[in-house]
């Protein structure tokens, strides 16, 4: 087991939906494969009166749904017109007099950018809230993008311009004695992603929200990012980000929003026949959100990103008390590392050991948080069934893929679902986007560091991999063994393993012809190996 593998890629093959770095992005219809989610907002001459309705748009016309929202509804989730240079300076004075993470003597361009973006985030809030109070209203299917990085860039001219209120912010803070570029050029990079994957990642949620699609995005909060590159005369330095230094002006801790989150541990088999996964570290992964806003809608959707932490109680007193300080603090560093830096270094076991971690807790508290939500939706009757008709995950390349053994754990394990109901619905649920075929660029974890870190998913994927076996078999049959042989090894899921038992004697390598050979030749290769050894052992009396 020692040199075997379990590849990231499993979601390449047939069980779940594929698509390319175009990302097809799943059935947002409510129930017609046909249909998408279109949101129409009609201005009437009233002022402060506006209605706010979906609709879903066939190619059948039966299949033509609205649901209003009455105009006071309305009017109190989606506020007044668009604020004039007067009262968004009045806001910028309010948020600077009262925000707390800046003395009160002065107004520098640090203070004067986060009580700006505070008063940008007013009227974003506004907006959230009502687009997801609507949502939660119609109980509409959602998609959910998982992905370790995003490179949004920087918030503040983007979020006024979708507002189409960058005039009004421009203006007012000319009477406050600033340039607007002046004061976006204080907004540091978010430092939540690097290079493509991020940026495309990023690109999909401002897609998203810009044509009202019900959507969120997932990922973790690293507090000190990739690095920070610097110039000196030695040449590049890379030091840690400190993009939260001075706090985020747009994030929203949700501290009511956390779960758990374990890691290690072992198997043991319950009274009740089934496996459970005990014992090991557990930490907690808790919510802050960020809004997206769509252009020129007020559609905006979420950003959820996690950061780690321990409970309390793991931190040791009498050890701390003792003396012992970094013994008291481990378990709590061991939580809060898992968010420090994207893509840590993993040229040691420590190394490989964080990545799978950040992985798994990305997964792993997403799936709970989007469970949750289905089940709070779906009232006092929950219907798994249900669950892939309200839910898409995508996965954002192959850092997320723990999310199908992960899914099939929370239905079976948590929610008593049977094999085959979770299977089913973990394979309409989940989808996949590949960013490049280059075998180098795809996952892959060692199999031992698997069974280590999480021995229950192991177990799953064994299982996933027995399931694709025989997918493998019935599509390519048995006649051709070496055809066959390349297919398992090109597609399955677990490398350099052996086949499960049920298919040991799958391919049957065929047995030689033996050869028949004459006494006279026998005779002949015999006097030919006498001789030979007659002649090693005077080469050693020499």
């Amino acid at each position: 087991m020692a040199g075997s593998q379990f590849s990231a890629t499993c979601s390449r093959t047939g069980a779940f939906s594929h698509c390319d770095s175009r990302s097809k992005f799943i059935d947002f219809g409510l129930r017609s494969t046909n249909s998408r989610l279109l949101f129409v907002r009609t201005l009437n001459r009233r002022p402060l009166r506006r209605s706010f309705s979906v609709k879903s748009v066939s190619s059948d016309p039966t299949q033509k749904l609205q649901y209003p929202i009455t105009d006071e509804e309305a009017s109190t989730a989606l506020g007044s017109l668009a604020p004039d240079a007067a009262s968004v300076a009045s806001s910028i004075k309010y948020h600077a007099e009262f925000n707390p993470l800046f003395s009160p003597e002065k107004f520098d361009p640090p203070k004067a950018f986060f009580a700006t973006a505070q008063s940008v985030r007013d009227s974003l809030i506004i907006n959230w809230n009502a687009t997801y109070d609507y949502y939660e209203k119609l109980n509409v299917k959602q998609a959910y993008y998982l992905s370790m990085e995003f490179l949004q860039g920087r918030a503040l001219l983007n979020a006024v311009g979708n507002l189409e209120l960058t005039g009004a912010y421009a203006e007012a803070l000319n009477k406050l004695g600033y340039k607007l570029e002046q004061i976006a050029s204080q907004e540091p990079d978010a430092a939540l992603g690097n290079g493509g994957l991020g940026r495309l990642a990023s690109c999909f949620l401002d897609s998203l929200a810009t044509l009202n699609y019900p959507a969120w995005g997932y990922g973790l909060r690293y507090r000190y990012g990739l690095f920070k590159q610097r110039i000196t005369k030695d040449g590049q330095e890379e030091v840690a980000e400190d993009w939260l230094e001075l706090g985020n002006p747009w994030e929203i801790v949700r501290n009511d929003v956390s779960y758990p989150v374990k890691f290690f541990g072992k198997l043991v088999s319950g009274s009740d026949g089934k496996g459970h996964w005990i014992g090991g570290e557990d930490i907690v992964a808790v919510a802050y959100d960020v809004p997206i806003p769509g252009y020129k809608t007020k559609t905006t959707i979420n950003l959820r990103l996690w950061s780690t932490k321990a409970p309390s109680g793991d931190f040791d007193l009498s050890a701390f008390n003792a003396g012992e300080h970094t013994k008291a603090y481990e378990a709590l560093g061991n939580a809060e590392k898992i968010c420090y830096i994207l893509y840590p270094g993993d040229e040691s076991i420590e190394g490989k050991t964080l990545r799978l971690k950040q992985q798994y807790t990305l997964c792993s508290a997403s799936l709970q948080d989007i469970i949750a939500r289905f089940e709070r939706r779906s009232g006092t009757s929950v219907k798994w069934e249900e669950f892939p008709e309200k839910v898409a995950v995508q996965m954002n390349d192959t850092h997320p893929t723990l999310c199908i053994p992960e899914l099939m754990r929370i239905l079976i394990d948590v929610k008593g679902l049977s094999w085959k109901e979770a299977w089913n619905i973990t394979q309409r649920t989940v989808a996949y986007t590949n960013h490049t075929v280059l075998p180098e660029a795809l996952e892959k974890w060692s199999l031992d560091l698997m069974q280590k870190l999480l021995p229950r998913h192991v177990e799953i994927i064994e299982m996933i991999d027995e399931e694709l076996i025989h997918t493998i078999v019935a599509e390519y049959g048995t006649k051709d063994s070496d055809l066959l042989e390349k297919k398992l090894k090109e597609l399955r899921i677990l490398e350099n393993v052996e086949l499960p038992a049920a298919f040991a004697d799958l391919i049957v390598k065929p047995k030689e012809s033996p050869v028949v050979v004459s006494s006279e030749e026998v005779d002949k290769v015999e006097e030919v190996e006498d001789v030979e050894a007659v002649d090693k052992v005077e080469e050693v009396d020499k």
